[in-house]
């Protein structure tokens, strides 16, 4: 009788110990024993020999019972009693009820630790907190080797971090940056919504872009293979698109859809952009010294750059708004956190998808721009701006800013 007294305590002291971890507010099995732990506080007020008045009663107390009541050393008592005084097979039901217990209850307790941590998993992404850009350094210190820059808007991912610094990988850098100068979590993610671009990149010789999503609307042009436009939004089976600035569809099957935000950018490159910036300023100065001679060629290729871009991004626009773009991008070359010429500030590493998409290259080449294109490039190079002092633009997605035609400015 000692023996088996003692083997059901064991037992009975696992299964408490077991509820008692189950108790979380998570479990709603843990609030229903809760429920029977209240009900068996009142019974608590009865003496022993009350309790042992229904064996039926007593039995299922002993085995349902929280950690609180069988730890109790009258509760206790009355389950080794009901235990002691059971037949055989009511021992061997209530042994295999109280380890079947016992097993689930450890299954759960186990399973809500494993499972909890994934309800609200941390974002891995940042995007600069700055107002111009942030310096990205080797390591977590204020003195550390300089080795790359995070523009605004520009985003990258979580590698470490640290009370005060991150180590990120943007682009094909990779360093740490002062914690003030990253959002992170949904707030990466909102400006991420924001300021990024959804890609679309012909992956057929001659893709079709038609006015609406079926194949015998009207066609607004063409993309060679490789080419790439701006995406609005994937429907079902159509893109919608902006084509020089109006809005058009191309089958999904034909496009691959990429969305994206701009990068950092690495002391190397930053380096051999300064070096050529200062070729280009020796040639200039020398251009504007045989001005006399040669000046619509010296002139001819910033401005049919600028007008095929203008072309592409809002050919289909208002003629204020393709003079817009064009003072974005001039408003750009002003300033001192981009390059200092139409050339580099167009084909800079993801600010303009024509720029990357050959688009551009095919209008110059054939001299097929628009001649309200080049116009409007040629009177923003003399100082044309309706924009204030706007660097950035895109379609109007009901963000703050200046809405002309279908694009916002800020």
């Amino acid at each position: 009788m000692k023996t088996n007294c003692k083997k059901w305590k064991y037992l009975l002291c696992a299964m408490a110990v077991m509820t008692a971890f189950s108790s979380n507010p998570y479990s709603t099995l843990a609030a229903d024993m809760q429920v029977r732990l209240v009900d068996n506080v009142g019974k608590k007020q009865e003496t022993t020999s009350d309790k042992m008045n229904s064996a039926e009663n007593n039995r299922e107390f002993a085995v349902t019972a929280g950690a609180a009541d069988v730890l109790d050393t009258q509760d206790f008592y009355v389950a080794r009693t009901v235990i002691a005084d059971a037949s055989a097979s009511e021992k061997e039901s209530l042994e295999k009820s109280i380890i079947k217990k016992s097993n689930a209850l450890a299954a759960f307790t186990k399973g809500m630790m494993v499972l909890q941590p994934q309800l609200l998993p941390e974002s891995n992404f940042v995007m600069a907190k700055v107002n111009e850009y942030a310096n990205i350094r080797k390591d977590a210190a204020q003195d550390s080797e300089k080795v790359g820059v995070l523009y605004k808007d520009c985003g990258g991912d979580i590698l470490e971090k640290n009370d005060e610094w991150t180590k990120i990988k943007s682009g094909d850098v990779t360093g740490w940056i002062k914690n003030e100068y990253l959002h992170f979590g949904k707030e990466a993610e909102e400006l991420a919504k924001e300021v990024g671009v959804l890609t679309a990149y012909s992956n057929t010789e001659t893709l079709r872009v038609r006015k609406e999503p079926n194949l015998e609307a009207g066609i607004v042009g063409l993309l060679a293979d490789g080419q790439a436009v701006e995406a609005i939004a994937e429907e079902g089976d159509w893109v919608k698109v902006s084509y020089e600035g109006a809005t058009g569809y191309v089958a999904s099957e034909y496009v691959r859809v990429e969305f994206g935000v701009d990068t950092a950018e690495s002391m190397e490159t930053i380096k051999a952009r300064e070096a050529a910036e200062r070729e280009r300023a020796a040639a200039a100065a020398e251009a504007k010294r045989v001005q006399r001679k040669e000046a619509v060629m010296a002139t001819a290729t910033e401005l049919e750059i600028l007008g095929a871009l203008i072309q592409c991004e809002a050919g289909g626009e208002p003629y204020e708004g393709q003079v817009a773009v064009g003072a974005v991008v001039m408003n750009r070359v002003r300033s001192s956190g981009y390059p200092n010429s139409i050339t580099e500030v167009i084909y800079a590493s993801g600010q303009f998808v024509p720029a990357s998409g050959g688009r551009m290259e095919s209008l110059i080449l054939n001299k097929t721009t628009r001649a309200s294109c080049m116009q409007a490039a040629q009177e923003a190079i003399n100082g044309v701006c309706n924009v204030g002092d706007a660097l950035h633009f895109r379609r109007n997605n009901g963000r703050p800013g200046l809405v002309i035609g279908n694009h916002v400015f800020w």
